[in-house]
Order: structure tokens, then C-alpha cells, then sequence
């Protein structure tokens, strides 16, 4: 017997949300790896060795800007979120 209202399925608020969040996860991973990357980049460039810099330069705009701008976006806006809910509570039913 199929049910389709069943309680345990997720509603389409909670699929996205979790969807943002796996995003989220994968920028943050993306942020660290890339600080990682510029570190050893760095680290052979005074070594010598251009390639792993160069790399970084040209993903700099493409890859790694966005990714810092999401990453920021989004701790701003769950705070404002944080703090908008917090006072909605807080303000209780009139």
C-alpha cells in the first residue's frame, strides 16, 4: 500500500534545505582546499616551481571568488535569518 501523505516523507522545504546545505558542505570543502593549494602554491613558487601558483591565478575569478562570496553570503544571511526567527519568537502570538 503506497501512502503518499506519509509523515516520514519530506516536504519540499526540507528536501531543499538539505540540498543548500550539501552545497554549502562542498563550498566550505572547496574554500579549505583551495587556502590549501594557495599555501603550497606559494610554497613552490619560492622554490621555483610556477605551475601550482599560475593554476590558482587563473581559477582565482572562476572558481575560488564565487565560492568565498557564497560561503559569506550565506554565514550573513543565516544569521539574519538566526536573529529575524529569535525575535519572532520572542515576540510570541498578539
Amino acid at each position: 500500500m503506497a501512502d503518499s501523505g506519509n509523515a516520514t516523507d519530506p516536504s519540499w522545504g526540507q528536501r531543499l534545505k538539505g540540498w543548500i546545505d550539501t552545497l554549502l558542505v562542498i563550498d566550505v570543502f572547496v574554500v579549505i582546499a583551495g587556502a590549501l593549494w594557495f599555501g603550497v602554491a606559494v610554497l613552490c613558487h619560492s622554490r621555483g616551481v610556477e605551475g601550482p601558483l599560475d593554476l590558482f591565478q587563473r581559477l582565482w575569478e572562476p572558481l575560488f571568488t564565487p565560492a568565498i562570496g557564497l560561503l559569506m553570503g550565506s554565514a550573513i544571511l543565516s544569521g539574519v535569518l538566526g536573529w529575524a526567527l529569535n525575535w519572532w519568537r520572542r515576540r510570541g502570538p498578539r
